[in-house]
């Protein structure tokens, strides 16, 4: 069985994204290291707790099967056309030395001995500041630890197109303009990979209820998130039961 590190933006990126890639990793015996770059706050972490969002972080990661969790121990950098200073205990993780970042990524790629990395496509998915530094990060170290195989979560954007039509017809809100969706995430002939997970639904949605702040907030996707845990468990599945990636192995040519 092989080591599988999943890296990740911010808490609830994990199962929205790979949800259920990991539950079916999991599933099969395979070790599961889940690695997010920011707590998932814009302000300072509370002095003498773990930040909200990594507590439901590691609830969402015990459904998936998960066995570790790590925090590189950035902020989150927030998403539009401002971009705030730092909190004063840390730094927002878009203005990270890449360098030093991947080092950190790199350092647990070579501890755990991992034979994969789940990264992200170019366009970071939607475009978010922190979703683009993974896939510098995530590649820059996947070449430090000499990882074998990398693996880019993203959608296709027909696909993309289609949920928004879909949201918009059932008028849920949702902050994100079509044409800006459309231009993000991957033309699908980059894409390589597309599993099924529909047999892990279940999970992926648990995964999702875990992150009570974000189904609870006014973020862009709070009010798409809570009409998914409304969903019944084989509609859920239907429309989130498959995740896709492009295979950005070393050995691969670049899928820039």
């Amino acid at each position: 069985m092989a080591t599988v590190l999943a890296f990740h933006a911010h808490p609830d990126d994990e199962a929205l994204l790979t949800g259920g890639t990991l539950a079916r990793l999991a599933d099969e015996g395979h070790r599961v290291v889940l690695v997010v770059a920011t707590d998932g706050h814009m302000d300072a972490a509370p002095p003498d707790r773990e930040p909200p969002r990594l507590h439901e972080l590691r609830k969402s990661a015990c459904v998936l099967g998960v066995d570790r969790v790590v925090h590189l121990g950035y902020a989150d950098s927030g998403h539009g056309p401002l971009f705030y200073a730092d909190p004063p205990d840390r730094t927002r993780f878009a203005r990270a030395d890449t360098e030093k970042a991947a080092e950190q990524l790199a350092a647990i790629l070579r501890e755990e001995n991992a034979a994969m990395l789940l990264s992200y496509d170019p366009n970071g998915g939607y475009g978010h500041r922190d979703h683009i530094k993974v896939h510098e990060v995530g590649r820059r170290a996947a070449e430090l630890a000499g990882t074998a195989r990398v693996l880019e979560a993203t959608l296709p954007r027909d696909t993309v197109e289609r949920l928004v039509r879909l949201i918009q017809l059932l008028r849920i809100p949702l902050r994100f303009g079509p044409d800006e969706l459309s231009s993000r995430f991957s033309p699908r002939s980059a894409i390589t990979h597309r599993y099924d997970v529909r047999r892990y639904a279940r999970q992926k949605q648990a995964a999702l209820a875990a992150h009570h702040s974000q189904m609870n907030g006014t973020g862009r996707m709070s009010a798409v998130m809570r009409a998914m845990l409304r969903l019944p468990a084989p509609l859920f599945g239907l429309l989130l039961g498959r995740e896709w990636y492009i295979d950005a192995s070393p050995s691969r040519p670049s899928q820039r």
